[in-house]
């Protein structure tokens, strides 16, 4: 099942009972709840033999939350095996229950993942009969002067545009020194050009080290694999080396082994900082690009003369002519599709100024949840037990056969799911009905943590949630529980912001469910919300 109801399914089952062996590396932490701004402390253990290198993760956020402070290692020793102990202190400053993600610890080599930990932040009361409360000031008007600026950004930006273009004109205009094609390089100029141009970008200034590694290991990987004939692109940095090793020597080439322990040393360094955002010294830095440099140098002089000197032909001339005509006329497609752009642009940001950015989304753009707020609403009523609710469609029933097990199904009596899209559109909503066999003591909490579950297990992730008490209109009493979390999309896989509320009744031996869903910020969306939430009532049986 892909789409939501599945999600909602879950709701009606705890989380399965975990299991696990003693591993390597656990992760703790001091308190399950704290108060809004107060530090917790979450502490990593990895166990190894002696000798072992193990490096724990460092940053200034761990998914939502913020790391305050990063304290020593601690090392204690148990015969020939000895435990790190690493803590970091944590916060966060928004009420919520907030997930500790799972981190990457290596040791030897080898990277391992922490259990994820969910902490709940808890807001500070305050008493507002000692406080003392003050007016809303009104809304103050803007200025009639504040168009004129309006046009003054919008000269600067059209002549910042005009002035860019003009600018590429003169430059294209003059002449340029021939420059080499990358075919025609040798291997080793083609690493050294990539030296240069690693060098200009200053990624070691900037912290992107991760970056640098990446680039530097594959100038390093490009080079072997065209001289030594070798797949080190794809080869893991374990496997190359030995691959080089076995190449060189059917090469019979000369190389110290020296120069085979330095180039593991480099790449141990690139893995360490891709997978464990660890940042080694500077100057050990620099010393790993001087050694990629001297690694191709002996590798370049001990490489075995070449017979055959392969020149350009007449035929590839002209294909590599023909290939830089049709790069200006893609050039020239792509400055005529920006100057269009540009056109729209301004007439977006000029009539998102004087009409306002709702008047453009809702009349040019479009607006999905505008639709359905102003459609004709359908009030019906649904499942058993029944609920009666209105929303801006029908909501369709879902073919549970086959959906569950026997095991899963045996303390239910009858289940009915109905729903309007799914979890990945722009607005969702999902009723549950279900009766018990047996009169059974409802837990929204714990149905909420199995649909969290479920929902992860679909790619969500950052889920915070809040739970209140919820009345309806007609005076029954439930629970609600909403907020957020991030979703990717199921084709771009863009992250987006999603809002959730889900409301949960027990009444005798059932349970309703309401779940709606959708992106987070839709003000249209929120007023569906709220209409959906007024609308619920319950067609209560009275004893004859």
């Amino acid at each position: 099942m892909t789409r939501i109801h599945y999600t909602i399914l879950m709701l009606l089952w705890a989380a399965t009972t975990l299991w696990a062996q003693e591993k390597p590396v656990q992760a703790s932490i001091d308190s399950t709840k704290i108060k809004i701004g107060s530090q917790f402390h979450l502490t990593l253990k990895a166990t190894a033999e002696k000798g072992s290198k193990i490096s724990f993760p460092e940053g200034k956020s761990f998914g939502q939350l913020e790391v305050l402070e990063s304290l020593p290692i601690d090392t204690i020793e148990k015969g020939a095996m000895y435990e790190l102990v690493k803590k970091y202190g944590l916060t966060q400053f928004d009420p919520g229950k907030y997930i500790i993600p799972k981190l990457p610890v290596i040791v030897k080599n080898k990277t391992i993942q922490t259990e994820e930990l969910t902490i709940e932040v808890t807001d500070v009361k305050v008493d507002t009969l000692k406080q003392k409360m003050y007016d809303i000031k009104p809304v103050a008007e803007a200025s009639s002067r504040s168009w004129l600026w309006l046009f003054i950004l919008l000269g600067i930006a059209f002549w910042a545009v005009v002035g860019y273009y003009i600018y590429k004109y003169i430059k294209n205009r003059k002449p340029k020194a021939p420059i080499v094609p990358e075919e025609n390089l040798t291997p080793l100029e083609r690493a050294e050009r990539g030296f240069a141009t690693l060098k200009n970008k200053d990624l070691i200034r900037k912290g992107e080290v991760k970056q640098y590694y990446s680039e530097l290991a594959d100038i390093a990987r490009a080079y072997l694999e065209e001289t030594l004939r070798i797949p080190a692109m794809e080869s893991t940095s374990g496997q190359l080396v030995n691959i080089m090793r076995d190449a060189v020597r059917q090469k019979e080439m000369r190389i110290g082994g020296e120069v085979f322990e330095n180039f593991e040393a480099v790449l141990r360094n690139a893995d360490m900082a891709k997978f464990a955002l660890s940042r080694p010294p500077e100057t050990e830095i620099l010393g790993d690009r001087d050694r990629i440099e001297e690694i191709i140098r002996s590798v370049e002089a001990a490489l075995p003369e070449e017979k055959e000197e392969q020149e350009i032909t007449e035929e590839q001339a002209a294909l590599l002519l023909e290939q830089q005509q049709q790069k200006k006329k893609r050039r020239r497609k792509v400055l005529i599709a920006a100057g269009i752009a540009v056109l729209i642009l301004g007439t977006g940001v000029y009539i998102s100024f004087t009409r306002g950015v709702d008047y453009l989304k809702d009349n040019l753009i479009g607006h999905p949840t505008k639709e359905l707020l102003d459609a004709e609403w359908v009030k019906s009523e649904y499942g058993i037990p029944p609920i009666t609710i209105e929303t801006p469609k029908v909501l369709k029933r879902v073919d549970l056969n086959g959906k569950f097990t026997k095991e899963q199904m045996q303390n239910i009596n009858q289940m009915q799911i109905f729903e309007y899209g799914s979890l990945f559109d722009n607005f969702h909503i999902a009723l549950v009905t279900t009766t018990y066999k047996q009169q059974a003591q409802i837990d929204p909490a714990a149905a909420f943590d199995a649909t969290a579950k479920a929902w992860e297990a679909q790619g969500a992730s950052t889920i915070l949630v809040k739970q209140d008490e919820f009345r309806t209109e007609d005076g029954i009493e439930g629970i609600r529980a909403y907020g957020t979390m991030i979703l990717p999309d199921p084709i771009t896989r863009e992250r987006k912001k999603t809002y959730y509320e889900i409301l949960y009744f027990a009444q005798g031996q059932g349970l309703q469910q309401v779940a709606i869903l959708h992106e987070d910020g839709d003000k249209y969306a929120d007023k569906i919300v709220e209409r959906i939430k007024k609308s619920v009532t319950f067609n209560q049986k009275k004893d004859k």
